[in-house]
């Protein structure tokens, strides 16, 4: 159980207060002139009367109100001081109120972790009712945003919620059990960081408790039924607020194919940002109040649908993509359009056998696409050395004007397997003349049962920028660190020669 004593309390004003004074070294007007920001720490009645802790950044120098009303609660393991930069560029710049809360049983709040169960959910409706009530907040101009948890709870809430007008979802899930469960392969690195989080910053409520264990026996299976109610995806009809996603193509979390999809499904005004990075890395820094593209698109997406600013964000493509392996913002009217064409890499017979680990790996969570963002550093193989007594290699023809991969590639594979169990994971690498190669996008599948199958597996959506004279190479094996495989050692898998890898490209 986390206890805040009375000198963290003390502790997280002095950090709370140390962070909008160097925001406000950055916002603030002359000390004569309006506007300007307040900001207060307050305890607010959640569902059921439990008490979520509060910042409220509210505007100064602007009237007595109404304002539009943000509210932005917090992400897994992390508490209310998460957007309080964010939140005092928004109420100084665009006079909104804004309110960056602690989830429901993290850190200082009150109750149990119910992993965006109706509690939690509902408990954002409750803080929309304490703003408007206690904080000047304009009950026709609502938004909710955050960042990972805090993303999937405001796109559940406003599936719940009419008065919400405007969403913001960062590093979102929108399908639980395909994030953490790809193809009923356990995202073992990813399930492992949520439940550390979860127990050392918060009190697990039953589900989490009962998730855990399952988990733990290996019974994954067992925890499906908690995804629909708690993932967006299944409410999709219901979400008539203008919604934009931001998320990262490296998301070791939720990764960029569930997030796709989704988007495709939404009928209202809507706005899709992918760019490199891992779970929270590409806009981390603007919720703190720097400078941040994604942060930057958040504020004109509520300014136009919350304040009716005509700012020409609904004129623009709804969906705007950085390569993963550099380069600006290229935009397109869909997800669909950002594939020009497709080319086919035909993949001959090949055999090896399961169980054996090769150099060939998907990278650690929350480090691998952080490198590759920040240092250009991918996830790199030497083709050369992949094992191909464990793995399967096909080599596509050389670029010799160089191309982009642009949308979701596609493999159709013939697959025999000899166990009871097999997981496969497929790697697309970009690769230079002497065989060295960066890890463009891979996806996992787990195999029921001996015997043959047509598999089509989609890999996760990506735009990359081959360089000219390389080529691309895909990769099968059946180890990776970052999932809990279930491949036998010695056992066998074999590839038809009717198999093929559907390239999406710009």
């Amino acid at each position: 159980m986390i206890q805040v004593t009375v000198k963290e309390d003390l502790v997280r004003r002095t950090l709370i207060l140390l962070l909008v004074a160097i925001t406000g070294l950055v916002l603030a007007p002359p000390a004569q002139a309006a506007p300007g920001f307040a900001v207060s720490y307050e305890t607010i009645p959640g569902q059921g009367g439990t008490a979520l802790k509060a910042f409220v950044v509210e505007p100064i120098g602007r009237g007595s109100g109404p304002f539009p009303l943000l509210v932005f609660p917090s992400s897994w393991g992390v508490n209310d001081i998460e957007y309080v930069g964010a939140a005092a560029k928004l109420a100084y710049e665009s006079g909104y109120t804004v309110i960056s809360y602690t989830s429901r049983g993290f850190w200082d709040s009150a109750g149990e972790i119910d992993v965006a169960g109706p509690d939690t959910i509902a408990d954002v409706s409750r803080v929309i009712d304490w703003g408007i009530a206690n904080a000047g907040g304009d009950p026709g101009k609502v938004g909710v945003g955050g960042i990972s948890y805090g993303a999937g709870q405001s796109l559940l809430a406003a599936a719940a919620d009419p008065r919400i007008k405007a969403v913001a979802a960062l590093s979102t899930w929108t399908d639980l059990a395909r994030s953490l469960y790809p193809n009923e392969t356990v995202s073992k690195q990813a399930v492992e960081l949520l439940l550390a989080a979860g127990n050392l910053t918060g009190r697990p409520g039953s589900v989490l408790r009962e998730a855990e264990a399952a988990y733990r026996e290996n019974r994954f299976e067992d925890v499906l039924p908690i995804s629909p109610p708690r993932s967006p995806a299944s409410k999709v009809s219901s979400i008539k607020a203008a919604v934009m996603i931001g998320n990262a193509w490296n998301d070791g979390l939720f990764p960029p194919g569930q997030v796709t999809d989704f988007f495709a499904q939404l009928t209202g005004p809507k706005r899709l940002m992918l760019s490199p990075g891992d779970h929270a890395t590409a806009e981390l820094f603007g919720a703190a109040g720097l400078p941040n593209d994604i942060w930057a698109s958040v504020g004109r997406w509520f300014d136009h649908h919350l304040r009716g600013v005509d700012n020409g964000i609904n004129r623009e493509n709804a969906v705007q993509v950085k390569p993963n392996n550099g380069g600006g913002w290229r935009s397109f009217p869909s997800w669909g359009a950002a594939t020009a064409k497709t080319s086919t890499m035909e993949l001959s017979s090949d055999w090896n056998t399961t169980g054996w680990p090769t150099i060939a790996e998907s990278g650690t969570v929350m480090v691998s696409g952080a490198l590759q963002a920040f240092l250009n550093i991918p996830t790199g193989v030497s083709i050369p050395l992949v094992d191909r007594l464990a793995a399967g290699v096909w080599h596509g023809p050389v670029q010799w004007s160089g191309t982009t991969v642009s949308g979701t590639p596609r493999a159709h594979l013939t697959v025999t397997t000899s166990s009871d169990t097999t997981s496969l994971f497929a790697y697309l690498y970009e690769v230079n003349a002497l065989g060295l190669g960066a890890l463009v996008t891979h996806k996992p599948v787990t195999l029921h049962g001996a015997g043959t199958r047509t598999l089509d597996l989609d890999l996760e959506p990506t735009v990359w920028d081959v360089a000219p004279g390389n080529r691309l190479v895909l990769v099968v094996d059946s180890v990776d660190a970052r999932y809990g495989g279930e491949s036998r050692l010695g056992g066998s898998v074999s590839f038809g020669s009717d198999s093929w890898l559907k390239v999406p490209q710009a």
